[in-house]
Parts: C-alpha cells; sequence; structure tokens
C-alpha cells in the first residue's frame, strides 16, 4: 500500500538460496506497490547477536553485579545503547509492518535473529511493566514471519512426526511479537524447499508474491493459546 513502510528483518547466508529469493520477491512487490521498504541483512551486517555489557556504551547503574535487562532498560533511557541497536530501533520505530525472513533453525530462529530479538526489543522500547501484549510498545504495527523448514508439511502436522507447526510459532509469535504489541499476520510457511523440485520451489516463491499484493486487507490472527493448541 502506498506510503507504508516495510523493515525485512533477513536471516540467510545466501542470496541465491529460497529465503534469499523470498526476501527479493517482498522487496519488489512491496516496492511496487508503493511502499518504502528497508532491508535489514543480518548475516551481511555481521549483526552482533550477544547481549553483553559492550551493548551499554554509558556507566553501568551497577558495575558490581551486571544485570543485562536492567542495564539495558536504563541505557535505553539514557539513549546510551549502542549504535546498532539505536539504529535497527530506529527502523523499527518507522515500519508500519515487519517481515522477518528465516529458515527455521531447531523449531525456532537462526541465532543471529534470536540475538536481534534480544537487543533490539529491550524494556523501554519495545514494552514495560505495565506496557505488554495489547499494550506493548510496538501495538499499531504489523508483523509476519515468513519461513522456510527442513520437513515437509505433513511432518508439522498434528499427527507428523514433528506435532502441529503452530506449536513452534508459540514463543516466537506470542511470546515476542504478540508480547512487543505487534498484531500478528498468519505466516508464510515454505515446507521442506530442499525437497522439493525446482517448479515447487517457484511456486513456494510465487504465491508469497501473490500473497503480498493483498497482504494489507488481511486480518491479524487471534494471538492467543486457542490459535496454537486448540480449544
Amino acid at each position: 500500500m502506498a506510503g507504508k513502510k516495510v523493515l525485512i528483518v533477513y536471516a540467510h547466508q545466501e542470496p541465491r538460496s529460497l529465503n534469499g529469493s523470498l526476501k527479493d520477491v517482498a522487496v519488489a512487490e512491496l516496492s511496487q506497490q508503493g511502499c518504502s521498504v528497508i532491508v535489514s541483512d543480518l548475516y551481511a551486517m555481521n549483526f552482533e547477536p550477544r547481549a553483553t555489557g559492550k551493548d551499554i556504551t554509558g556507566t553501568l547503574s551497577n558495575p558490581g553485579f551486571f544485570n543485562y535487562g536492567v542495564e539495558a532498560h536504563k541505557a535505553y533511557k539514557k539513549q546510551s545503547l549502542s549504535s546498532d541497536i539505536i539504529e535497527e530501533q530506529k527502523k523499527l520505530q518507522e515500519a508500519d509492518l515487519v517481515i522477518f525472513q528465516f529458515p527455521l533453525y531447531w523449531f525456532s530462529v537462526p541465532a543471529v535473529l534470536k540475538g536481534w530479538m534480544d537487543r533490539v526489543l529491550c524494556q523501554g522500547f519495545a514494552f514495560d511493566f505495565p506496557g505488554s501484549y495489547d499494550d506493548g510498545f510496538l501495538k499499531g504495527k504489523l508483523a509476519i514471519l515468513s519461513l522456510t523448514t527442513g520437513g515437509t508439511a505433513s511432518m508439522f502436522s498434528k499427527t507428523g512426526v514433528n506435532g502441529d507447526f503452530r506449536y513452534f510459532l508459540w514463543p516466537l509469535q506470542h511470546g515476542t511479537l504478540h508480547f512487543c504489541g505487534f498484531k500478528v499476520l498468519a505466516p508464510q510457511i515454505s515446507f521442506g524447499p530442499e525437497m522439493a523440485s525446482e517448479e515447487e520451489r517457484k511456486r513456494m516463491v510465487a504465491s508469497w508474491a501473490q500473497r503480498l499484493k493483498t497482504l494489507w486487507e488481511e486480518e491479524p490472527i487471534q494471538c492467543s493459546p486457542p490459535w496454537y493448541f486448540g480449544q
């Protein structure tokens, strides 16, 4: 939709991978709609995933006993977080939609993307107490996970060996995105590209491109336990 701002947080090492193609087609389609699109290519940026004292540029509030969460919260309020965190927070602040594009690692995100979440979504910026879930500080923004899996769709069904794919989405969509106030759109899951034919992989990219044409009209999911685990 013209005038909307989109941030794509992208975590894959190989530009010619399916993840790379899914990211590229999102940039192309959304730009064509008149959106302004920014990509944080975490591997290319050599993004630091570790949450350490280096993230606080000022003096620590308690140098004798390091508590990352407390120090990051205070540093955010004093504007003394490291520049790479501030940079990502600015992109996030301005975005109407955030797309996370990544391959599933151990039912979760790759370490570099987990580190982005750990460091960027700090208390004071993304949430506070009170100020979580529907009152999270990123409310009014949309988020969507676009991910690839190693296993096939049937492996990620209720009766499949991995269980329903919605189970592994709970900590990411609910415990992270919804916690910070995002409205979460249904995930785009490209199942088992490694086992798929070239034709099928092309279809995965085409179906994402197609969905992006009407993404702005979609209703967010009911981000609560029944969506993930049934009644």
